[in-house]
C-alpha cells in the first residue's frame, strides 16, 4: 500500500459522516442448531414426571412468631406443585383468606407456586431426606 491509499482511508474514516446503521434480522443471528450432550440429558430428566405413588417427606420449621404445628412433618406427592404445600399449611394454621404464610425451601428462598415438589426435595433435601420448609406469618429471610 502507496501512502496515497492511507491518506485517503484516514480522510474517510476522519469526515464525520455517520455509517447508516443495518438492522440485523432473527434469522442472521447465531442460533445452536442442537443442545450439547449433557444439556439434552438434564433437560429431558427434568420433564420427567414422578411416579404417582412417590412420596416427599416435608418438614416445616415455624419461623418467628408463626404458631408451631402439632405434627410438623407430611408426605405429598412429588408429582405435585409447591402451592399444594401452602394449602396444606394454611389448612393446618386455620389461615383466613386474607391472612398472609411465607414459605421458605432450607430458609434460604421461596420458590415459586407452580414449582414441583419432586425437584425441589431432589435438589434441597436435608441429610434426613427431608425438604425443610420455614413459614412465617411476617416476611422473613431477606
Amino acid at each position: 500500500m502507496g501512502q496515497d491509499e492511507m491518506s485517503i482511508n484516514r480522510e474517510g474514516d476522519d469526515s464525520g459522516a455517520a455509517s447508516p446503521e443495518i438492522p440485523l434480522t432473527l434469522s442472521a443471528s447465531v442460533m445452536l442448531a442442537d443442545l450439547p450432550r449433557d444439556a439434552t440429558a438434564a433437560l429431558a430428566s427434568a420433564g420427567e414426571l414422578f411416579p404417582a405413588h412417590s412420596k416427599v417427606v416435608v418438614k416445616f420449621k415455624a419461623v418467628g412468631s408463626a404458631p408451631a404445628l402439632q405434627q410438623d412433618v407430611c408426605k405429598i406427592s412429588a408429582g405435585r406443585k409447591f402451592e399444594e404445600v401452602v394449602r396444606y399449611l394454611r389448612r393446618k394454621l386455620r389461615c383466613k383468606e386474607t391472612d398472609s404464610v411465607f414459605l421458605y425451601v432450607n430458609s434460604a428462598f421461596a420458590p415459586s407456586l407452580d414449582e414441583v415438589v419432586g425437584n425441589l426435595h431432589q435438589c434441597f433435601k436435608n441429610a434426613h431426606d427431608q425438604l425443610v420448609v420455614a413459614y412465617s406469618i411476617t416476611p422473613a429471610f431477606g
